[in-house]
């Protein structure tokens, strides 16, 4: 794409030529490496300003029945339908993914608009069983507060949505710090956020999506405020540490997606022409640039040498190029230093006996300031600790196993508890892997690979993957706080555990 092209992209986004040339954060598209835009940063003055918005709408928006704040998010989701493929090409343009990609990631904004419109009518609480006569006891949930959501580059518009829509839904506004990196999403977001509060009238109050553009700074401050109850970070392990610490200190609460290092298991009882598919998309989609992304093959040693090859030659032909030309499956890894991080792991896995099958620099005649490689399949003779590391770049580890008990070991023994696959049809150990010995992940797939997780289900995983829970299922939960309430209907006061307190 052409500067040109690109402008006409942002202007198609509802992003203008102001906002794009007169700030002092340059954005760098991973397409071909150049600055595409200068925006405007947040200051510390202007995020306590977003705070104090954001506060004022709470007091507003927690008053607005869960079914009304449902049609908002419903709004959002049929605005989000009408822009999808603009959106995605912004996706592109900021992160590098391919088109079809960004496509889907835009297709994950409506899906979780769509499970949280059906949510706002179901945000169920229970009725308990009193053990005094003449009592009942009850739990109802009610609306937190502002949520601060802190995302990362590689997903710059669904990790937010997960949040938003549940948030909103449940009574919350959302302040969103998107990554440095990716700024120009977060812009054409708030663009639709602003159209659907529009559209949805008085009920909407200033401050209940906004976005906060700079660096860890913002971050910083935002989970250090008394006034956000929750922050949602996704990023690295690094990262989540100081978010999840900080907000501790001040007893907030925290919702961490960080680092994953995926492994799959095939075992002889496995389908292998599905394995070499899943192990492709797992391994290869995003540039390996996933949390969820496939970094180790745990293959049995009697199919090694069948499975291995097959992998090696599907890697030969995975389709390299510029992320919006259709048929591309393999777009740029972020940046040069993303590029110069893998090729540090492999020399470093080369050392350490590994042999390396791809991994070079590629299109450096068309993109010599981008970072497109070639996906890289390393034999390793062991599980050391750079295997145990993440790398965020196309690195597939491959390690051989004899006994089921062994590839467990493999696959629970590292620091990250994202997502995890096995590839047999063998139902016991399928189960033995699904079991509570076996993955320790928060995901354990069968015959599919670590990613491309539903939003349905809750997201997220175990150790230092952080323990967050976001999506589907009951994750909603984290949006909100817990009253408990005991109601005495009767003439009498008995007391619970059959205590007597009876004064003169």
């Amino acid at each position: 794409m052409t500067n040109h092209e690109y402008r006409v992209a942002f202007a198609a986004a509802g992003i203008g030529d102001a906002e794009i040339e007169a700030g002092d954060l340059a954005v760098t598209t991973p397409v071909d490496g150049t600055v595409i835009a200068h925006v405007a940063t947040c200051g510390s003055s202007d995020l306590k300003d977003m705070i104090e918005r954001a506060h004022r709408a709470f007091e507003a928006w927690r008053m607005v029945p869960a079914p009304r704040r449902g049609e908002w998010v419903r709004l959002l989701g049929e605005t989000l339908r009408e822009e999808k493929e603009t959106l995605a090409r912004i996706v592109t343009l900021d992160c590098g993914k391919v088109l079809q990609e960004a496509r889907g990631e835009v297709q994950e904004m409506i899906d979780i608009c769509d499970f949280a419109v059906g949510l706002s009518r179901q945000l169920y609480g229970r009725t308990i069983a009193s053990e005094r006569p003449g009592h009942r006891m009850l739990e109802a949930w009610h609306p937190l507060g502002p949520v601060a959501v802190i995302s990362a580059f590689n997903f710059p518009v669904a990790v937010w949505s997960w949040n938003a829509a549940l948030a909103v839904a449940c009574g919350n506004p959302v302040i969103w710090k998107p990554s440095e990196r990716t700024p120009l999403t977060a812009m054409a977001v708030q663009k639709i956020c602003d159209q659907v509060s529009s559209a949805f009238g008085d009920d909407a109050p200033p401050g209940l999506c906004q976005i906060a553009v700079g660096g860890p700074d913002l971050g910083e401050e935002l989970a250090r405020n008394q006034r956000i109850p929750l922050v949602s970070a996704t990023g690295s392990t690094r990262m989540g540490r100081q978010v999840a610490g900080t907000v501790a200190a001040r007893f907030g609460r925290s919702i961490l997606e960080l680092g994953g290092n995926n492994a799959m298991i095939v075992t002889p009882a496995a389908d292998l022409d599905l394995a070499v598919r899943a192990i492709v998309f797992s391994a290869v989609g995003t540039a390996g640039q996933r949390c969820t992304s496939l970094r180790r093959l745990i293959v049995h040693e009697d199919i090694y040498d069948a499975l291995v090859p097959r992998v090696r030659e599907a890697y030969r032909k995975v389709p390299i190029g510029s992320p919006f030309e259709e048929g591309t499956l393999l777009g740029p890894l972020y940046d040069r230093d993303a590029r110069d991080a893998m090729r540090s792991a492999l020399e470093t896995a080369h050392r350490e006996g590994g042999i390396v099958s791809g991994g070079e620099p590629a299109l450096l005649d068309r993109y010599p300031d981008a970072a497109y490689v070639t996906p890289a399949i390393v034999e390793m003779p062991a599980q050391s600790t750079l295997v145990a590391t993440e790398t965020f770049a196309p690195i597939l580890y491959v390690l051989k196993y004899r006994e089921f008990d062994e590839a467990i070991a493999l696959q629970n023994g590292v620091p990250q508890g994202l997502s995890s696959a096995i590839m047999s049809t063998d139902l016991r150990e399928t189960e033995r892997f699904l079991a509570a010995a076996g993955s320790d992940c928060g995901i354990a797939n069968v015959n599919i690979g670590p990613s491309g997780a539903e939003i349905g289900g809750a997201f997220g995983g175990e150790k230092e993957t952080g323990g967050g829970r976001e999506s589907g299922s009951d994750a909603w939960k984290s949006y909100m706080r817990r009253q408990t309430t005991t109601i005495n209907y009767s003439t009498d006061l008995p007391l619970a555990q059959g205590v007597t307190f009876k004064p003169d």
